[in-house]
């Protein structure tokens, strides 16, 4: 009996290496010994591509958490005053540093965690819909879910009157409430991406009537406040909104990466998958509770940051390559994007504009660029 390809070292390979190796198997062989032989060298090539991208997923990895911890060290030292960094270290260690520990122990030390903390949620929420749905344009932003938890905000500030936690708790429920409704809408006979994305626009569309009419109808106060949080900024940020992010991403993160093989499974589609010994609909049910949850606890603690879960997937994909997971790499890229965001926004230029400000400037050109891309080439990410 000729010896059979070894499945679990094709289908980790990624979707592109599956192909490689099935072509390869196929070639006619002459004989048990021919036959084996091009099975051998067809497994050393896929452990030999799995090796490759192993080595520049690790070091891309290792160039954004190196870019990250050094935009974390500037946002800590750079401001009105400027802080050397043996300052900001003996602040960090706890000593009292006058000046520099109340503006970096309490104004900006909190500001860069949640920025970081809030753009590894919306890059890691957003890369997996966009994975699950192998579809770049399926980013929480963009099919209402981000939405749901702005306009139960706005309302809760302008309508109810309420503010602080009230409101965040809100936001969070309302994200989930409304990416409830949106596969609900969606599913007929499974979950398709193409129409999952229309009924999130047109949601998206109706919650956004929402909101024109709640600011409408707003007072001067009101008004100023509801906007400062659906911009999305990272204004007075304080360690209360900071906690419930780090448990959010503490225990929902770990959940996603644990799917991260059943969700690259599931690009190849859902009946490859499930023959693969995936069992779609729990995956499914699983990463969407896990994803919206994020995405709803960053969203309540800074606002909608515009297109951070958007850009940071295809980003990631394009930076580590085909048959890795983008996940790790796309959390490291919404950090970085935030904290970066943040820095131009309030020192490049005179005029100081909250976070969500920039990243939708740089943000909505690529979503042009990303659905010409889609409609010339199709729509895996």
């Amino acid at each position: 009996m000729n010896p059979a390809p070894d499945q679990d070292a094709l289908t980790a390979a990624g979707p592109g290496s599956v192909d490689d190796g099935i072509a390869s198997v196929s070639v006619v062989s002459h004989g048990p010994d021919d036959a084996g032989a091009a099975t051998t060298a067809t497994l050393q090539r896929v452990r030999s591509a799995r090796r490759r991208r192993s080595t520049r997923a690790a070091a891309v990895i290792a160039l954004l958490a190196l870019a990250i911890a050094v935009m974390f060290c500037a946002s800590l030292m750079v401001g009105r005053t400027f802080y050397p960094p043996g300052e900001v270290l003996r602040v960090l260690s706890g000593q009292e540093v006058p000046g520099a520990s109340f503006t970096v122990g309490r104004l900006r030390l909190p500001r860069a965690v949640l920025g970081m903390l809030a753009g590894a949620c919306f890059g890691l929420g957003g890369v997996t819909f966009q994975t699950m749905l192998r579809n770049p344009l399926a980013s929480p932003d963009i099919i209402g879910i981000s939405s749901g938890a702005s306009a139960a905000a706005a309302f809760s500030i302008v309508v109810l009157g309420l503010s602080g936690t009230s409101v965040s708790l809100i936001a969070i429920f309302a994200g989930l409430a409304v990416a409830t409704v949106i596969f609900l809408l969606s599913r007929r006979g499974g979950t398709a991406g193409t129409r999952l994305i229309l009924v999130g626009i047109g949601i998206a569309a109706m919650l956004q009537s929402v909101i024109d009419w709640v600011l409408s109808s707003a007072g001067q106060w009101d008004l100023q406040e509801a906007m400062r949080w659906l911009t999305g900024s990272l204004n007075n940020t304080s360690w209360q909104q900071v906690w419930p992010v780090l448990g959010a991403l503490g225990v929902l993160g770990p959940l996603l990466l644990s799917r991260s093989r059943d969700l690259r499974a599931g690009q190849l589609g859902d009946d490859a998958a499930q023959a693969l010994g995936v069992r779609v609909d729990r995956t499914r049910l699983i990463v969407v509770i896990a994803a919206v949850g994020l995405i709803s606890f960053a969203t309540a603690a800074c606002g909608p940051i515009a297109f951070v879960a958007f850009l940071s997937g295809p980003i990631a994909a394009r930076l580590v390559g085909p048959g890795t997971s983008p996940l790790v790499p796309a959390a490291l890229v919404g950090a970085l994007l935030v904290l970066v965001a943040d820095l131009v926004g309030q020192y490049a230029t005179g005029t100081r504009f909250p976070v969500g400000v920039v990243t939708g400037v740089l943000g909505a050109p690529y979503l042009i660029y990303l659905i010409i891309r889609v409609n010339r080439r199709g729509s895996s990410l």
